[in-house]
């Protein structure tokens, strides 16, 4: 009777042991942390930005965990906090995350404002981060060496290729009406010169509050001017009312522009075919043959969430990840070694290839996209298009 109840005590300190090797590594995941716009101004674009990286933490974790040098590998568990859409708020969570939670790794805010307030909190902690969904010539001050932005939109460059594509497809006057939030001021300013020298005439130009609930008065006078386009340059929210309001006005341009909302899957859903011909800010297409990593992203979003992901915020929100999770696998977790891996290697990412020049991503073309039967159609640049672009035929 001993044998049998020595192997019995030796089955069970053997099964003891594999449930304790198991919680150890469980409990030992790499953590990732970040702030996001859950709630204040901006919540309505957070879902874009967060939805990846939940898709991205599935995808790691299925595959055995994010991939170290010597081809270990650890499950991912992201440590997030509500930054209510406030740059201050946003650098005391990102104080915590590196002093208190003790993150591995960090991932990006939502928003250009939050990545200009973070980016000295990286620099004086000396801890790297790939941004995502900030854009502004005010980026090129950031000291280079611990963030970097994936997007190329980048408003100089966005106004002289808005004012390219006009003019190439036969526009010669305008009309701009303009969130005054930075980004979209800061878009309108580069903008309008570069219209002037491409010889378009702007026949409105008018800016409307953050919070503005009716757009009427200043639609009325497009309707009454009759421009070939109609730029808007919007966030989220108010790209909603914008388009609900000239479709009601009946605004007749063969070119019309919402800057930021159209990519998200909901707009395309709240307007149905009233959406089609409305051009929009991003650089990526899920339809794009020449970038195969974006169909795989583009189906397994749609599996997970039940909506295609945004052109713009989920396109360089992966492609943070792809970066990270590309520079982890050579450098590890050391800091520096991340941050040379980062600043020095060539990535492949959904939109292409990328590469940083300091803090901006040099190989990825300033893009516009146009919404074509329901999809999302990468219509300029030229050499990265994916259907030319036609003129809005109505709502």
């Amino acid at each position: 009777m001993k044998r049998p109840n020595s192997l019995a005590g030796l089955a069970l300190t053997a099964l003891m042991t594999l449930a304790s090797t198991g919680a150890e590594l469980a409990a030992d995941p790499i953590r990732i942390g970040y702030s996001i716009a859950r709630t204040g101004i901006f919540a309505a674009a957070a879902p874009s930005q967060e939805n990846p990286y939940l898709l991205w933490q599935d995808q790691v974790n299925a595959s055995g965990g994010l991939e170290l040098p010597g081809g270990e590998k650890r499950p991912v568990e992201f440590v997030s906090y509500d930054d209510q859409s406030n740059p201050a708020n946003t650098v005391r969570i990102y104080e915590r995350l590196i002093t208190q939670d003790k993150v591995d790794l960090l991932a990006a805010p939502w928003g250009t404002p939050m990545h200009l307030a973070l980016a000295p909190v990286l620099q004086r902690y000396k801890f790297p981060m790939v941004g995502n969904t900030a854009a502004s010539v005010q980026l090129r001050k950031v000291a280079p060496g611990y963030i970097w932005f994936t997007t190329s939109a980048i408003p100089d460059s966005m106004g002289t290729e808005m004012a390219a594509m006009l003019k190439a497809n036969g526009m010669t006057s305008v009309a701009v009406l303009a969130n005054e939030l930075p980004y979209a001021q800061e878009f309108r300013s580069f903008l309008l010169p570069a219209l002037k020298e491409a010889g378009i005439e702007v026949l409105v130009d008018q800016s409307y509050p953050p919070d503005a609930k009716d757009m009427t008065s200043m639609l009325v006078e497009v309707k009454g001017k009759a421009p070939d386009a109609v730029l808007a340059l919007t966030y989220p929210a108010d790209a909603f009312l914008f388009t609900g309001q000239a479709r009601e006005l009946g605004i007749a341009a063969p070119f019309v522009l919402s800057l930021i909302g159209p990519t998200i899957d909901a707009y395309r859903k709240a307007f149905g075919p009233g959406a089609n011909g409305i051009v929009s800010s991003a650089h990526w297409s899920g339809q794009a043959d020449a970038w195969p990593r974006g169909k795989a992203f583009f189906d397994a979003y749609v599996a997970k969430f039940g909506e295609e992901p945004d052109a713009l915020d989920s396109a360089v929100t992966w492609m943070s990840m792809e970066i990270l999770q590309q520079a982890v696998a050579k450098a590890g977790l050391d800091r520096e070694k991340l941050r040379e891996a980062i600043s020095t290697g060539t990535f492949e990412t959904i939109n292409g290839e990328v590469t940083f020049e300091g803090v901006q991503n040099t190989r990825t073309p300033t893009g516009f996209v146009q919404i074509q039967d329901g999809k999302i159609e990468l219509v300029w640049p030229p050499a990265i298009a994916t259907a030319e672009f036609a003129p809005k035929q109505g709502w």
